[in-house]
């Protein structure tokens, strides 16, 4: 629906933030009620690390939202990346997703700067630069 044809937009778009904020509450408190052990075995098929997992859990699907933006200011294809190399595309989620430097990448994305600077401060900044730009360009 757009905007022209929703009578209240702004309230439209609270409702929905809401929703998505009630739901993401409810998937928090399945994982909660799992105990230790499922929780591990989870994280162990996942091949990641039970903190890890949990993190990711709490900061939702959307705490790796850069990795896209920043491949596409590096003119590489996120869709070409994960059908010529899932694993890592998925490892490389994984590891914007536990970024610390989430500000100064969001600021560097904004200003289009991200391609320049990147190397200073991204977590995945040397497997971006052994990724073959040619093999991986937008098409």
């Amino acid at each position: 629906m757009s905007t022209a044809t929703r009578p209240y937009p702004i309230v439209q778009d609270l409702i929905e933030s809401f929703a998505s904020w009630l739901k993401h509450r409810r998937e928090l408190n399945e994982i909660r009620q799992l105990d230790r052990a499922d929780f591990d075995r989870i994280a162990q098929d996942l091949r990641i690390a039970p903190d890890d997992l949990e993190y990711l859990v709490r900061h939702g699907k959307h705490a790796a939202d850069e990795l896209p933006k920043m491949l596409e200011q590096l003119g590489i294809s996120a869709e070409g990346l994960g059908r010529a190399h899932p694993l890592l595309l998925r490892d490389m989620e994984r590891v914007c997703a536990l970024c610390s430097h989430k500000g100064q990448c969001d600021r560097e994305l904004a200003d289009g700067t991200a391609a320049e600077n990147y190397l200073g401060f991204c977590a995945n900044a040397s497997t971006l630069e052994s990724l073959d730009r040619a093999d991986h360009a937008h098409r």
